[in-house]
């Protein structure tokens, strides 16, 4: 299974297009936050009914903290919302699909990264 993150997942959705996975619960928030209000509800409904959301747990938190660390040594550090996503991949050893670039810095810290155009 792959965990798809923010940007493909609005991407899929202007596109009219699915793909099987999860998201994260952050990403759930991000899109929803950009949606108008009276048609929340509707698209909160259909993306929990289209994709298992997986929650923030310790294991992740620990792998959050232990990336933010190694990023931070390096000067290298990418947006929290971000890397709590690529921390919930890395965590449930899934390959996170995304369009962002800068993902690409996790690479070698142990995140399977699928980029899109």
């Amino acid at each position: 299974m792959k965990l798809i993150e923010t940007s493909w997942l609005i991407e899929m959705l202007k596109r009219g297009v699915y793909e099987e996975g999860a998201i994260s619960i952050i990403s759930l928030t991000e899109v929803l936050r950009g949606i108008r209000n009276e048609k929340r509800d509707y698209v909160k409904r259909f993306l929990e009914e289209s994709f298992d959301i997986l929650g923030l747990d310790n294991d992740i938190i620990r792998v959050y903290c232990d990336l933010y660390d190694r990023l931070k040594d390096r000067g290298e550090l990418i947006p929290d919302a971000d890397l709590l996503v690529a921390s919930t991949a890395i965590a449930r050893g899934l390959t996170l699909k995304s369009r962002d670039k800068h993902f690409n810095r996790l690479r070698d810290l142990g995140l399977s990264l699928e980029l899109v155009e």
